[in-house]
């Protein structure tokens, strides 16, 4: 058993702000957490593809991705559950008869069943995020971790009817990712655990959604971001501030992995 720490970061509402961009005082927390050996790892329901720079921008070798079906440590694939081709096959066609769209992720690729569709726009572009290439036999050549179904309310009760050993997790209006029951951000977290050997007293995570339940509920402590939603925030140990008001560095802060004093004063600290 190793005495080093460890935490997993949420990406959209957590460690990026509203604006999707990072603060100064997170990627300084960030810089600081390292310094002092402090293992940084990002926990996303995101597809790799979807933050490829972010992970070059700030320096992170470690990420849970599409929600634990995909990890990677220290820049090595330590985990992957890839959904069976039968399963999108079916999916795909029932998708494409009744005209909702889809996109399928996994560790490098992104891409969509039809072009121009309102609600893949629409969800990604709250994301500031591309239309991707169309490519609708992808499962057919590659493997996919994770699908996104993008139709409204009543249409998506359709497929949670049809696969009831599959999880549908609401991100946007329109969009859910599908995954395999008992997949989840906790999969992943408990992966590197296990590899690492840290103690879970030494654990930590900060969330703010609906997919960081299990990611709070597994870790020694689990922070929810002041913009989380009020059932994340009953579960926490503890509540920072919101992602757009320098959440990440003062709840590092609350929980003693970093002193004011590693922290600019210009960010309003203290």
């Amino acid at each position: 058993m190793t005495n080093r720490k460890i935490v997993f970061f949420d990406l959209d509402g957590t460690l990026m702000s509203d604006d999707k961009t990072i603060l100064p005082s997170t990627k300084e927390a960030l810089r600081a957490l390292r310094d002092k050996g402090i293992i940084t790892v990002i926990c996303t329901g995101r597809s790799p593809y979807m933050f490829r720079q972010l992970t070059k921008d700030l320096e992170f070798d470690s990420y849970i991705s599409m929600n634990g079906q995909h990890v990677v440590f220290e820049g090595k694939e330590l985990f992957s559950n890839p959904m069976a081709p039968a399963l999108l096959t079916e999916v795909s066609a029932f998708a494409n008869e009744h005209g909702h769209g889809i996109t399928y992720s996994n560790h490098d690729l992104f891409s969509s069943n039809a072009a121009d569709h309102p609600f893949i726009e629409g969800s990604l572009g709250s994301l500031k995020l591309a239309y991707p290439e169309v490519q609708a036999d992808v499962f057919t050549h590659s493997p996919v971790h994770q699908i996104q179904l993008y139709a409204d309310d009543e249409e998506i009760r359709k497929y949670e009817e049809r696969y009831p050993d599959y999880v549908f997790i609401r991100w946007g209006e329109n969009a859910v990712d599908m995954l395999p029951k008992g997949a989840s951000k906790a999969v992943g977290i408990l992966k590197v655990m296990e590899h690492t050997g840290i103690a879970w007293e030494d654990s930590y995570a900060f969330g703010d959604g609906p997919n960081d339940f299990e990611m709070i509920e597994c870790v020694g402590t689990g922070i929810a971001m002041g913009n989380a939603i009020p059932e994340l925030k009953a579960q926490a140990d503890l509540v920072t501030d919101t992602c757009s008001n320098d959440g990440i560095a003062k709840g590092l802060i609350s929980v003693g992995l970093l002193e004011e004093s590693e922290i600019s004063l210009q960010y309003g600290l203290s």
